[in-house]
């Protein structure tokens, strides 16, 4: 922390703010940004991810703001964090994933009798799991916030290792259940779908550890996800069967057993059990009947406004156009992420391949490719690549042709 910040500071200058504007957005005294430009401080981790917003920049690229002397690029794509050809930095992420499945299954106190009690900690980490999973709903590019969850998932195993009571164990395996499963959010929107399945695994451990079954149902609800969007639809349905059985044990105000329901009913249609996939999909249609907070936003995030999405993406698994045109349409009259729209946008396109309509296809694709390209989303690209078979009997179209060689170079860059 020596030295000043000069890259930082003309950051700042050059977005227009003054030291005293910066601190009041953030919400921090002035001398705070004082320090950290003289380099006599840094910014804390719940403050980096706003600090980053407010600078238009990316986490990497904060950094190297405040670290100049660093030899990372300005200009350093966030992807690379969690570049699947990274070996160093993936066995580490693993090897932190091995260490705490193996600290959340530990006798609270083995080896550890004397140390001090992590409740400070505790007090805090909630809200900041809470604040990280609203950035990630905000955030256009998911990989952003990778650097934060990483550092937190850290602080956490370290805190595992200084638990005393049962209590304490439990209050933290359900944060890392919690922040798991964001882990995995983030690896699953980068195609990395090995390595969010270790963070869904350990999450369902972890939230069973905190007899926490609202967390553990929906830790097993991501873990189908990678199953669904690889098409193994057997597999899938069998977990989603389990987070049933293990979501009717949680609290019944919330919404985790009617998300359940949706995920199957996609599951049920990719099996062609369209009977089945529409009593599912009704019981997802009764979390409308619930009152209160249903959701947290965080790692439940249901509230049935998807229902159209996901009604139409069943309808057209089970080769049903005629029901899932409306459905897919009603679904782009309510505000959705860039990551859903994209994804409504391709099935659309999906549909209109389906009755030859050309013109819409090449309209419905490009706009959810501009999504991709936008977001550097992996669902976006995995939903366009599902929908090359259907382009090819329409391969004597130019423009197909080139739409199809586009979606091709997008699924091998994601």
């Amino acid at each position: 922390m020596s030295g000043k910040r000069g890259l930082f500071a003309g950051r700042r200058r050059e977005l227009g703010y003054s030291q005293e504007k910066l601190a009041a957005d953030l919400g921090v005294a002035t001398s705070t940004v004082t320090r950290w430009e003289c380099g006599r401080a840094d910014p804390h981790p719940q403050q980096r991810v706003k600090l980053a917003a407010l600078l238009k920049v990316t986490a990497p690229e904060l950094d190297a703001l405040l670290n100049p002397s660093a030899k990372a690029p300005v200009r350093q794509a966030a992807s690379a964090l969690i570049d699947e050809s990274d070996d160093m930095k993936r066995r580490e992420a693993l090897g932190l994933i091995a260490a705490t499945g193996a600290l959340i299954t530990l006798p609270c106190g083995e080896g550890t009798a004397s140390a001090p009690s992590p409740a400070a900690f505790r007090d805090s980490a909630t809200p900041v799991n809470a604040h990280l999973w609203q950035i990630f709903s905000a955030s256009r590019t998911k990989q952003d916030i990778y650097p934060l969850v990483r550092h937190h998932l850290g602080v956490l195993a370290a805190e595992l290792r200084s638990v005393t009571t049962e209590s304490d164990r439990q209050r933290l395996c359900g944060i890392v259940g919690d922040l798991y499963q964001l882990a995995g959010e983030i690896l699953f929107d980068a195609s990395r779908y090995t390595d969010a399945a270790h963070c869904y695994t350990l999450a369902a451990a972890a939230a069973r550890e905190a007899s926490h079954y609202d967390l553990w149902a929906c830790a097993l609800t991501r873990h189908a996800f990678i199953e669904l969007t690889e098409r193994r639809f057997d597999s899938a349905e069998q977990i989603l069967t389990a987070a049933a059985r293990i979501g009717r044990r949680g609290d019944d105000q919330l919404s985790t057993r009617h998300w359940v329901a949706a995920v199957q009913a996609q599951a049920l249609a990719g099996l062609g059990r369209l009977e089945a996939c529409d009593r599912a999909l009704a019981e997802a249609e009764q979390v409308r009947e619930l009152t209160g907070t249903v959701q947290n936003g965080g790692w439940l995030r249901f509230d049935g406004s998807r229902l159209a999405e996901e009604r139409g993406t069943c309808y057209l698994t089970l080769g049903r156009p005629d029901l899932a045109e409306k459905s897919l349409h009603s679904a782009l009259e309510v505000s959705l992420s860039p990551r859903r729209r994209g994804a409504v946008l391709a099935e659309l396109a999906a549909l209109s391949a389906h009755s030859g309509d050309i013109d819409q296809v090449v309209h419905f694709s490009k706009a959810s490719m501009a999504l991709a390209d936008e977001t550097g989303s992996g669902y976006i690209a995995k939903k366009l690549d599902g929908l090359r078979p259907r382009l090819v009997p329409l391969m004597k179209d130019d423009r197909i042709s080139e739409l199809h060689h586009h979606i091709s170079e997008l699924q091998h860059a994601a």
